[in-house]
């Protein structure tokens, strides 16, 4: 059991410091005192929890479009604030930023990126705008050069679970996306702009995105300006059960994704026992 505090009372620092002090195989739990830490996070352990204490924010503010100095754009999947992989992870009472600006400034900019083969999320907070929450995999191919480009694009595709529970999601343009299966349980759902709330790329064998008893809002006014979904690739799935709606979620509901319309009919999207209010 490690501390993380700023006062200079804990056993480390940054949160990176006490993540790099935990062997792979170790279980371990880190416990993170009030304050802003300003950093990118690596993760890979075999069984870590991390748990805040008080008002806790990891921030950092990468964008897709930044030019690094090879002269290649950052992408996507490095622009994460924090990444997590492993077999188990628990994350509780934190708050996670990608602080970097609107996805017509920067591109997509992604608050946390988990490959992780079971997480469980309680109260945690994810800051963003475009592509705000990433759950692996990745889907099998790309569609543009070199998109896939960071952490674990080469290795092999496997079936990722997430449960989330409370806490808060905010994003304009697809800020959930991927393709792990995922139940979100009394999440508060914002649209920050006008957009996708989810872009799932799941096998068609999977559970994909599970979203029961969320609340969709909007501080703005985006009066049908916001879909639930588009399929990231043919076969993602997203299912909303017990949910509801405020005006910025187009009557709709589901867009195509652009330019693949004929493949709309290969995705899954239900929506039940729903309501806009």
């Amino acid at each position: 059991r490690l501390i993380v505090s700023k006062d200079g009372y804990g056993d480390y620092y940054t949160l990176q410091e006490a993540i790099n002090a935990v062997p792979y195989n170790t279980k371990a739990e880190i416990v993170i005192k009030e304050g802003i830490y300003r950093e990118k996070i690596f993760s890979d352990k075999k069984d870590l929890t991390i748990k805040g204490e008080g008002n806790v924010l990891v921030t950092y503010s990468d964008g897709a479009r930044e030019l690094l100095p090879d002269g290649k754009k950052r992408g996507t999947f490095r622009s994460y604030t924090a990444f997590f992989s492993g077999e188990k992870l628990r994350l509780e009472n934190i708050t996670i930023q990608n602080s970097a600006g609107s996805g017509k400034d920067v591109g997509q900019a992604v608050a946390l990126y988990l490959d992780v083969d079971d997480a469980e999320l309680s109260s945690v907070n994810l800051y963003g705008a475009q592509d705000t929450l990433f759950l692996a995999p990745l889907p099998d191919s790309e569609r543009e050069k070199n998109g896939f480009y960071g952490p674990r694009f080469k290795t092999e595709r496997k079936r990722n679970r997430t449960i989330i529970e409370k806490g808060e999601i905010r994003g304009s343009v697809d800020f959930i996306f991927g393709g792990g299966d995922a139940v979100f349980r009394d999440v508060l759902i914002t649209s920050i702009d006008e957009g996708y709330v989810t872009a799932p790329s799941g096998n068609k064998e999977w559970d994909g995105f599970v979203f029961e008893n969320c609340r969709f809002t909007s501080p703005t006014s985006l009066i049908g300006k916001v879909y639930l979904m588009r399929p990231w690739r043919d076969e993602g799935k997203a299912k909303f059960s017990g949910c509801t709606f405020g005006p910025h979620i187009n009557k709709n509901l589901f867009s195509p994704w652009p330019g693949r319309e004929d493949q709309a009919g290969l995705s899954t999207f239900i929506v039940e026992d729903s309501k806009f209010i």
